[in-house]
């Protein structure tokens, strides 16, 4: 497969798949692809950044594990909870199926708010999806560095009439190898069924098909 070709059609999936708040509102969804090949395209690569806990976490850490890497922040009002709480009861239903390889599995909530997404805040946000869920922060300079490697676009959208603001970001879970590289984007849409909870269950199953 030609590389240009399958990295335009993943910028164009992922840009898809991001929570576009207009007009300063609340975000709206976009179906992404219930599941997206990434094998072969240059997403990924080293960094550090800060976990819930204060500590300089790396890419390195991880290694000898499945990644799922999920870009958001705290303040988000509606998708990026939505969205994680898929991903933990995916991983929990994978967990019960299959727990030795689902003990392989590292889920990772990288914001994109680093101005209000302290460690102290992300403690207490990553801890109420799943237990293993490692939440990381750092500089404005190491987010939009991180992002850029893992191809995740995002941007500041002032809320008219008010000093705060939304973030309008990449929203989809990428799933990596335990030496790094880019497997798979897992479904946080359900585009199958109109029933949401089916989506868990479509995160589980492409968990049991790539973790071995």
């Amino acid at each position: 497969m030609n590389k240009p070709i399958l990295l335009a059609g993943i910028g164009s999936a992922l840009l898809l798949a991001g929570c576009n708040p207009p007009d300063g509102g609340s975000n709206t969804m976009t179906a992404a692809p219930a599941e997206t090949d990434l094998r072969g395209a240059s997403i990924g690569g080293p960094f550090t950044l800060t976990d819930q806990d204060g500590k300089p976490r790396s890419w390195t850490d991880f290694k000898g594990q499945y990644r799922i890497v999920y870009f958001g922040y705290i303040y988000c009002p509606d998708v990026c909870p939505v969205d994680l709480q898929r991903i933990a009861q995916g991983l929990k239903l994978f967990e019960q199926k299959a727990p030795e390889r689902a003990a392989k599995v590292q889920p990772i909530f990288i914001s994109v708010d680093p101005e209000r997404d302290t460690p102290e805040t992300m403690k207490t946000y990553v801890a109420a999806f799943h237990p293993r869920l490692i939440g990381l922060t750092g500089t404005p300079d190491q987010i939009a560095a991180v992002a850029k490697q893992y191809v995740t676009v995002y941007s500041k959208v002032e809320q008219k009439g008010t000093s705060g603001y939304l973030i309008s970001h990449t929203r989809t879970p990428a799933l990596f190898s335990p030496d790094g590289a880019p497997l798979v984007m897992l479904p946080v849409d359900d585009t199958t069924t109109s029933q949401a909870e089916g989506t868990p269950q479509q995160i589980a199953d492409g968990l049991d098909r790539w973790v071995k």
